[in-house]
């Protein structure tokens, strides 16, 4: 990775539609050469779920709970699955920057970026492990799942770093099939992934961003940042998109 300064952006709380509009305003900045790589921590206010770019959003999600639960539903633009993001229970991040100063490789990009999470966990005395080829396991288990797209030469990796996990929401909301049901998903779940407070209890999500603040930095010329007018406008606008029916729902 060839030398860049990067915008650091502090992590901030948005409904679903804006974290998305704001992920494509900024790649559109540095697409266009007005904005530098950036790194952003967020929140999902109110909790979410997610749908990949090529996933049909009724097959994959139970919109009927997610409306009662008051819980947003948006289609990202990068690929993966269905995921729920819990605002008490998950820190998410976003990088974005010239696929110049990236990795060539998908796989060499996603390990550069999740070395990033996993020198985070390390602060707090996590012993987290890389596995391709998007994924980042504690013991075997997952503790961070991540998705990536490129286009227009501006690579966009976000993921999410579990804190906790509240299960019976997940498999609530989340359309899974009778056969796994029966197979005692939640079960299966938990012995699948785990979380910050499942490994390094009493770990407050403060200490965790802060960690992941730290981990992120290390190693390059950091500028801590914010927003442009530009992006802000432009975010806006996005994120009617993504609260969109005809967005979330054209598949």
């Amino acid at each position: 990775m060839t030398d860049a300064i990067w915008r650091m952006i502090a992590i901030e709380e948005h409904s679903a539609a804006m974290n998305m509009g704001i992920d494509e305003a900024i790649l559109e900045g540095v697409r266009d050469g007005v904005s530098t790589a950036t790194i952003r921590f967020y929140r999902w206010k109110p909790s979410a779920v997610s749908i990949g770019r090529f996933q049909g959003i009724l097959d994959e999600v139970n919109m009927e709970r997610c409306k009662a639960a008051g819980v947003d539903v948006v289609r990202r633009i990068t690929g993966g699955g269905a995921v729920y993001h819990d605002f008490e229970g998950e820190l998410t991040y976003s990088v974005i920057a010239p696929q110049s100063v990236m990795p060539k490789g998908i796989r060499e990009s996603y390990g550069l970026i999740c070395g990033w999470v996993i020198a985070g966990l390390g602060m707090l005395g996590i012993n987290a492990q890389f596995a391709p080829i998007n994924d980042i396991t504690v013991e075997g288990k997952k503790i961070s799942g991540n998705a990536q797209t490129r286009r227009d030469g501006v690579l966009l990796q976000h993921g999410t770093i579990l804190y906790s996990i509240d299960s019976s929401a997940m498999f609530s909301l989340l359309n899974v099939s009778k056969e796994k049901i029966s197979d005692k998903a939640i079960s299966s779940a938990h012995e699948r992934v785990t979380s910050v407070c499942a490994v390094a209890p009493g770990t407050s999500m403060k200490a965790l961003y802060e960690s992941m603040y730290k981990g992120f930095c290390e190693g390059k010329s950091i500028a801590p940042g914010t927003l442009s007018n530009t992006e802000a406008i432009r975010a806006a606008e996005l994120s009617k998109r993504y609260a969109s029916d005809s967005w979330n729902s054209y598949r």
